[in-house]
């Protein structure tokens, strides 16, 4: 069989390789996060195992976690005080918290249970079942948003946790996981990523995050030897600010978080 001429072969070598890129081009790497921009510092229990956190008129409620610790709380955003707390029984795991209504629920991580608490006294309204773990947990005026650490958010009915339907998250096509404390903002869903710094802006049609935000260096490094990690994030719309802490932090903190730059087409 006759070769063909070198320049040609290349010539073809060429092509293939323009054809495999163009169909398997590798997946846009995702944007550096933006930093938090902080307002203001306030006080914050450092003996609150932080889970969940919702700012509702002038108050911010606060599930608490580990066994024996759990509890739900009223607390001043400014001051850091505690105004009303009620116990979870010994043997449940406080998880995240969502405001349906004028009902609070609070999910437990294993235990495959939530309480329902009246907002106006923090009495307690019952229990409701779901399976699997909970982690962070949000209202978006319809159905209560449930994290579970992986990459998929579980859409629940606010009457009875009923599953309705899931959402995959993904970054650039890619799956993001870890999901924990969310928060529903002017039809957005925020939530923070387990063991990083990182906050991510989700669509709640598409799973697509569309901003990310890095909330490094808010504690200063002699507090962070004593903290665990970055998990609390509730919205005023009031002010249209932030707060986020964390687990065991000292402190609350008041921030902007920046509008990313449009992406370029």
């Amino acid at each position: 069989m006759t070769r063909p001429p070198v320049v040609l072969r290349a010539a073809s070598l060429l092509a293939l390789a323009a054809c495999a890129g163009a169909s398997e081009r590798p997946a846009e790497p995702a944007p550096r996060p933006l930093p938090v921009r902080v307002l203001a510092v306030h006080p914050h229990d450092p003996q609150a195992f932080t889970q969940g956190l919702l700012w509702h008129a002038g108050r911010l409620y606060e599930s608490t976690g580990l066994y024996g610790r759990s509890s739900l709380r009223e607390v001043d955003p400014e001051s850091g005080r505690v105004l009303r707390s009620v116990a979870l029984p010994d043997d449940q795991f406080g998880e995240g918290l969502a405001l349906a209504g004028d009902r609070l629920i609070q999910l437990t991580w294993r235990e495959e249970r939530a309480f329902v608490w009246r907002l106006s006294d923090l009495a307690p309204l019952g229990q409701l079942a779901f399976r699997g773990e909970g982690w962070g947990l949000t209202w978006d005026g319809r159905e209560l948003v449930q994290s579970n650490g992986s990459a998929v958010l579980e859409l629940r009915s606010a009457a009875d946790l009923r599953l309705v339907r899931s959402l995959a998250v993904r970054r650039r096509g890619r799956p993001v996981p870890y999901l924990n404390e969310l928060e529903w903002v002017a039809g957005a869903l925020y939530a923070n990523v387990w063991e990083s710094d990182e906050i991510v802006r989700i669509d709640p049609a598409t799973g697509e995050v569309t901003g990310t935000w890095d909330a490094s260096g808010l504690l200063e490094p002699q507090e962070r030897e004593r903290a665990d990690v970055l998990n609390g994030i509730a919205w005023n719309p009031e002010r249209r600010v932030f707060y986020l802490t964390g687990k065991l932090w000292p402190h609350l903190f008041e921030v902007e978080l920046p509008e990313p730059p449009a992406r370029a087409r």
